[in-house]
């Protein structure tokens, strides 16, 4: 991979484009709307079917509304279809929205919003489908050398615009295995890292996600080399997805997907089981 591919920076289109504008006041037109009917941002949190947190981040702009969410917004708020007026731009800025990531991670980005399922694994940070926002931001701020107040930003939303996936039906099969160090690693503070773990249970308990720890205890393990994913595309046969420093490759060769594969699958086999994961994380929720 050259250089240029592992530190292009071009425009920031989500402000060249309007999208992070249009993000923005779609956001607190949300709010003004839910504070005018009275609502917290729980109670339109269970009108619209998803997380409060969900609510939290589109009202500042930082996550955005899928179409289906303002057409139950607009019922729930009693506005008239005021929200839904929207969904055309919306539709555009979503798809606009695929461009958005650094040039290198651009493919797999786009592999992972349209994939059928998911298989990930992580060693040294919590999955930037599972990050909160405030986890993320404190991640790429400490990073070096150091990033500018804009690209942290930039970065923070577009990880964010990920997440998406968590919102699309029909549902796609996901499966995270951590390690138990990521869990006690509290990256950004206390308070950040409480928030975090609370976001691992609410995603834990989701229907479609299997959320499994590794723990440092076990004597025996499959894969001490790195981080790595299982893809598998809509139509298409399984990939694995590396990255490592900004080197990203994804392996679509049979024979090595499959040796990511085994590894996954003893792996969990190992590993605590979702009931027992959620249990830990609740126990070290305690102990904070």
């Amino acid at each position: 991979m050259t250089n240029t591919q592992r530190e292009e920076r071009p425009e920031r289109p989500t402000e060249s484009d309007g999208t992070a504008h249009l993000f923005r006041a779609l956001g607190k037109q949300l709010k003004f709307l839910r504070e005018r009917a009275g609502m917290s941002q729980k109670e339109l949190a269970t009108a619209t079917h998803c997380g409060e947190d969900l609510i939290s981040a589109i009202e500042r702009g930082v996550r955005t509304p899928q179409p289906e969410f303002l057409v139950l917004a607009d019922r729930a708020l009693n506005t008239g279809g005021l929200l839904q007026a929207a969904m055309e731009e919306v539709r555009d800025a979503i798809k606009r929205a695929r461009t958005r990531h650094p040039g290198w991670f651009r493919d797999f980005a786009r592999t992972e919003a349209e994939a059928v399922a998911l298989h990930i694994y992580s060693t040294q940070a919590i999955p930037g489908l599972l990050q909160t926002e405030e986890y993320a931001r404190a991640v790429f701020t400490q990073r070096r050398p150091l990033l500018d107040e804009q690209t942290i930003e930039k970065r923070v939303a577009d990880r964010m615009a990920r997440q998406q996936i968590f919102e699309r039906w029909p549902a796609p099969t996901l499966s995270f295995l951590l390690e138990e160090t990521v869990l006690q690693r509290p990256i950004g503070g206390r308070d950040v890292h409480r928030a975090q773990l609370q976001r691992l249970l609410a995603v834990g308990r989701m229907r479609n996600v299997e959320l499994q720890v590794m723990t440092t205890d076990r004597s025996e393990h499959p894969s001490l080399d790195a981080s790595f994913t299982l893809v598998t595309p809509r139509g298409r046969q399984e990939a694995a997805y590396t990255e490592t420093y900004g080197h990203a490759r994804l392996i679509t060769d049979p024979a090595e997907v499959r040796v990511f594969t085994e590894r996954f699958g003893i792996m969990r086999a190992q590993a605590l089981s979702p009931r027992e994961t959620l249990m830990l994380i609740e126990k070290m929720l305690g102990e904070l």
